[in-house]
C-alpha cells in the first residue's frame, strides 16, 4: 500500500511541474483556456487587469513547480 502511495505521490508531482510550466510559459492560453470552461458553465469572467493576471498566472505557475520539487526531493531523499 505504501509503494502504491509512493507512486501516486511521484506521478501527481510529475505532472503538477508539466502543469506548472505551462502556467509559467503560457500564461495568456491558460487565461483564455480558463474563460472558455467558464464559458461552457455559463459564467463569464474578464480579468480586470491582463496585465496583473499574465504575472499572477507565470507566479502561480512558478510556485507550483517549486513545490512539487520540493515534494519530489522530499520523497527521493526519504
Amino acid at each position: 500500500m505504501e509503494a502504491l502511495f509512493l507512486i501516486i505521490l511521484i506521478l501527481t508531482s510529475a505532472f503538477s511541474i508539466v502543469i506548472g510550466l505551462f502556467l509559467f510559459n503560457k500564461p495568456a492560453l491558460s487565461i483564455e483556456i480558463q474563460k472558455k470552461f467558464y464559458l461552457l458553465i455559463n459564467w463569464r469572467i474578464e480579468p480586470v487587469s491582463l496585465k496583473k493576471e499574465i504575472r499572477n498566472t507565470r507566479i502561480m505557475g512558478l510556485s507550483l513547480i517549486i513545490i512539487s520539487l520540493i515534494t519530489l526531493t522530499y520523497l527521493f531523499i526519504k
